[in-house]
């Protein structure tokens, strides 16, 4: 029975007791005047007449839904609370104790402060507690949503390393098995290190630059098995940023966006240039590469470019950025900025 009482219950119950207990107190130890059967009707009258108004004024501003108020439109609400419940409570007790004992009292301001104290103290509380209970649901729906969005896209970007690179990188092994054994071992290495930081990836939030640099270069080998001398790769990297966290697999898919949109499509093949620095607080990776963004095409808009936004945002929120352009008529370049954590 006492499970199907609600919380907002138990605390009108505690409250209101507590404040029995308190004026049971006064009248026994510090007021000297006889206490009376009346004084402790009138008391409970009072403690009645308070969880009646406090209830009411409760019930409407919920039917308003008041929790969507802006925070200058609550603090007004609070105190026109306050004073709504205060002046029910005074009204409906005095018109009582005159209808009873046809007692009128004289000095509004004091008879108000009672009623108005009380009022204050019954709001303040609530406010509190709504306010710490509305900001604890947020965070644990934020923390929800952004672990289903992270678990989503980790997993679309394991499926990013899509069947026509691990195709080509097969056809590729199989055409070295025979041409040249070792570096055929040396590419099936390459590809099980890329196909295990794929799986890898949804473990960590982050991972250093050194880390994701190692595959993207196994990446990058097993590439240039396929397009040899039409892709060029060049690095550069301050030593300073290999600690640095990134996002797991992020680089690995600007670069396939670089080789997919851009080397691919060009007979004569290209760059891919990687950089990466420091710049004030700022760690910024820039990767260049031959060809052009063409308007409306996947190389703006697609998944793989979409989700670094998103888990840039997430993990850093507007203090990381991420863009793509075309830097002149025959390169592309990607930015990505980071703060240092």
């Amino acid at each position: 029975m006492l499970k199907k009482i609600s919380k907002y219950w138990w605390c009108q119950m505690l409250g209101w007791s507590a404040y029995f207990a308190l004026n049971w107190f006064y009248y026994y130890t510090l007021d000297k005047s006889v206490v009376q059967l009346s004084d402790f009707i009138n008391l409970l009258i009072f403690i009645a007449l308070g969880i009646l108004a406090t209830h009411l004024f409760r019930t409407l501003i919920n039917k308003r839904n008041w929790v969507t108020y802006n925070s200058e439109r609550q603090i007004l609400l609070f105190f026109a609370m306050v004073a709504g419940t205060s002046v029910t409570v005074y009204i409906s007790y005095n018109s009582l104790m005159y209808f009873v004992y046809k007692y009128k009292q004289e000095d509004l301001v004091r008879a108000l402060i009672s009623p108005f104290v009380i009022s204050f103290i019954w709001w303040m509380i609530y406010y509190i507690w709504h306010y710490i209970e509305r900001n604890r649901s947020s965070q644990v729906d934020q923390l929800k949503l952004e672990t289903t969005v992270k678990e989503l896209e980790l997993k679309t970007i394991k499926a990013q390393l899509n069947p026509h690179f691990i195709f080509n990188a097969l056809n590729s092994i199989r055409a070295l098995v025979d041409e040249n054994p070792q570096r055929a071992r040396t590419a099936i290495t390459e590809l099980s290190n890329i196909l295990r930081s794929s799986m890898q990836s949804e473990k960590a939030e982050t991972v250093s630059l050194e880390n994701e640099l190692n595959i993207v270069k196994d990446y990058l080998a097993l590439e240039h098995i396929r397009f040899e001398e039409r892709l060029n790769v060049q690095y550069d990297i301050d030593p300073d940023t290999l600690e640095l966290q990134v996002p797991p697999m992020m680089l690995q898919t600007l670069v396939e966006n670089a080789i997919k949109h851009g080397i691919s499509r060009i007979i004569s093949g290209g760059s891919v240039y990687i950089n990466s620095s420091l710049k004030g607080m700022q760690h910024v990776i820039t990767i260049e590469n031959t060809g052009q963004i063409i308007e409306n095409s996947i190389n703006g808009h697609g998944f793989g470019l979409q989700s670094t936004r998103q888990r840039l945002g997430l993990l850093f929120g507007s203090r990381a950025s991420f863009e793509i352009r075309n830097k002149d008529e025959h390169t592309v370049e990607a930015t990505v900025v980071m703060p240092l954590l």
